[in-house]
């Protein structure tokens, strides 16, 4: 892997300079005396395992917490930031990797929401439409900025976060995984953007754990293990395969790769899909899960894997078809059905949609399971804690005490109590929707690992996922959607790359 951007051309004094930063929370600390800095006209890849301190030194550079040892250095200041407000004064602009839109407003509104633009005095919502457009084309982003965001995909939330920082005319704008989203021209233009804004001496924080992009993007990198630093290199004095072994503790395990599993095709239909439709993103869709299976799920941004993992989950109600379970048909009118038919869904957005993030660690992992500790009116409070306890030490979930708000956990985390809790659930149908988003190299193979577990053990698995890395890794088949249908079928052994893949899903012939 080579870097078009590793060739490290910032020098002098530094934008931000972070000193001897110590962070703790509830008694535990999370960032242990950590070093970063980043110039003018460079893009400093930061990176790490979940909970590795990332975000949490990002937040104390942008107010939203408050360091508890330490310095922060502003083109050679000291600076105190105790605020949201006293970043954005000193240029300090975030995209992160969890959303603060306002869902009943347009992307508009949302781009220059509590920096409304105004003419004589009076909120111009003509010129902030004007403005956001002229940020959206500098992008090569086509959007309608009227749209409410509520409405649209889960992309065009981050390109709207995006978006917004941008309309600050930030001096040091911070990224947390701003491509988790993206669609891969998206990416593209994400990355010319950002060279041009780099050529325009901007300082540039880039947290990911794609590591082609980390070599495709940034000049230098800082690699953080346990809330320290571990160190920070020229991309050019580094290898892929060093900074994974930095993040994760050990050489990676190859979790990730193609294993070959046994075939399905013997084994009893478990879930069948016929002629499903519901609004415009699923149209006459079909297709067959065996029991043991995994079937992978791939398409363009809005081609409808999202609407049809809904649909199946009975969050939105299907105009015509029909669902057969074990050749039975049933009706999913709701989650509650879903659940009691054995359906369990990782959702694409796991703070949003997966969470409820000012409970603990422990109420989240037992909201599917109180039917479990039932005793007539009450509940066994004993059971649930053993219960959850069992869960976090099965799948590894670094927490300090299981009352901990799940907030305060890294998104790997996050993504681990959000698939424990539906596991426990002991599902006959697994549908996760983008599962490793946002998630380290060690925890993405985890999590890889526990599809491929929970296959073994005859559940039927569907993984919609926009990595064709990831499809590839996982999948006995895949199907491929556009303009919500299927249009077509692929064995797993009859795909010879992610780029066959890739025009695939693109309707281009190889």
């Amino acid at each position: 892997m080579t870097s078009t951007g590793s060739q490290v051309r910032a020098t002098g004094t530094p934008t931000v300079a972070m000193r001897d930063i110590r962070k703790s929370f509830d008694g535990v600390p999370v960032l242990r005396g950590v070093d970063f800095e980043v110039r003018a006209g460079e893009v400093h890849a930061l990176v790490g395992g979940n909970g590795a301190g990332k975000s949490t030194l990002m937040k104390i550079l942008l107010g939203v917490y408050t360091r508890d040892a330490g310095e922060i250095l502003i083109g050679g200041e000291a600076v105190r930031l105790a605020s949201r407000k006293d970043a954005k004064a000193a240029g300090i602009g975030m995209v992160f990797q969890e959303f603060s839109l306002v869902p009943t407003l347009s992307v508009a509104q949302n781009v220059f929401l509590n920096a409304e633009v105004s003419r004589w005095g009076l909120i111009s919502d003509r010129e902030s439409r004007r403005r956001a457009r002229e940020v959206f084309a500098s992008m090569g982003v086509e959007i309608d900025v009227d749209a409410v965001v509520g409405e649209l995909s889960t992309a065009y939330w981050q390109l709207t976060e995006i978006a917004k920082a941008l309309a600050r005319n930030a001096r040091i704008l911070v990224m947390d995984e701003p491509t988790a989203s993206l669609a891969r021209h998206e990416v593209g233009a994400l990355f010319d953007l950002l060279d041009r804004l780099r050529d325009q001496g901007m300082s540039i924080v880039y947290i990911s754990h794609r590591m082609e992009e980390v070599y495709r993007i940034a000049d230098r990198i800082t690699v953080l293990r346990d809330g320290a630093r571990l160190f920070t290199r020229s991309l050019a004095q580094v290898t892929p395969a060093q900074v994974v072994e930095g993040i994760v503790g050990r050489r990676a395990d190859g979790g990730a790769d193609p294993q070959r599993r046994a075939p399905a095709g013997d084994a009893a239909v478990l879930l069948e899909a016929v002629d499903l439709r519901a609004g415009d993103r699923v149209n006459g869709v079909s297709f067959q899960l065996r029991e043991g299976e995994i079937l992978g799920v791939a398409g363009l941004m809005g081609s409808g894997r999202t609407e049809l993992a809904r649909c199946l989950f009975g969050i939105d109600r299907l105009d015509s078809g029909q669902l057969r379970l074990r050749g039975r048909p049933v009706r999913i009118g709701n989650p509650r059905a879903a659940q009691r038919a054995g359906i369990a869904l990782i959702p694409e957005d796991r703070r949003e949609q997966g969470l409820i993030l000012d409970q603990s660690v422990n109420d989240n992992l037992l909201l599917p399971l109180l039917g479990q500790l039932r005793h007539g009116p009450l509940l066994d409070l004993a059971a649930g804690r053993r219960l959850a306890r069992d869960l976090i030490d099965r799948f590894g979930i670094r927490v300090a005490a299981p009352d901990q708000p799940v907030r305060r956990l890294s998104g790997g985390n996050q993504q681990k109590v959000v698939i424990a809790r539906w596991l426990g659930t002991q599902p006959k149908v697994l549908i996760l929707d983008e599962p490793t988003v946002g998630v380290d190299v060690g925890t993405k193979a985890e999590i890889i690992a526990i599809t491929r577990r929970l296959a073994d053990t005859g559940c039927g698995v569907i993984v919609i996922s926009s990595e064709f890395a990831e499809l590839l890794a996982v999948s006995d088949r895949v199907l491929i959607l556009r303009g919500g249908a299927v249009v077509d079928e692929m064995a797993r052994a009859a795909i010879a790359d992610e780029e066959s893949l890739q025009l695939a899903v693109q309707g281009v012939e190889a």
